[in-house]
């Protein structure tokens, strides 16, 4: 798979999250491993994974950089796919150094044209231009 493609199994393992508590995550991991309609190598599985494990463990200080940077939304109102897409954005904007914060707002920007509603590429766009404008 190229980057594109495994960004996309990351963020629809994250998605995962807001409907599973963070012990359940695992398993979660362990069932989206084997019920995808696509065939993971075991590299790929291993990126995907370790990609997901990552961004959970810095879920916390993600989602406050999120909240220190919208006005009048938090992460309590962003629609799901929205919120997931961002997440993953925001950890590799901060977080990678290997993902420029232009590829990550363009990815980020794809996948909410792909799975979010009419305004989410927009909506996450305009979230994400205030991290790469302020890389703090």
């Amino acid at each position: 798979m190229n980057r594109t493609e495994l960004r996309e199994q990351v963020f629809k393992l994250l998605f995962r999250v807001e409907f599973n508590s963070m012990e359940d995550m695992a398993e979660q991991e362990e069932l989206f491993a084997q019920t995808s309609d696509i065939e993971f190598s075991s590299k790929d599985a291993d990126f995907v994974r370790d990609r997901y494990e990552h961004i959970a463990e810095k879920l916390t200080e993600i989602d406050e950089a999120i909240n220190s940077k919208t006005t009048g939304w938090n992460t309590s109102r962003i629609a799901k796919v929205d919120l997931a897409i961002i997440r993953l954005a925001v950890y590799e904007i901060r977080y990678d150094d290997t993902v420029p914060a232009g590829v990550a707002i363009n990815e980020a920007v794809e996948l909410a044209k792909k799975f979010g509603q009419d305004g989410s590429p927009a909506f996450v766009n305009g979230v994400l231009a205030r991290f790469a404008n302020s890389q703090d």
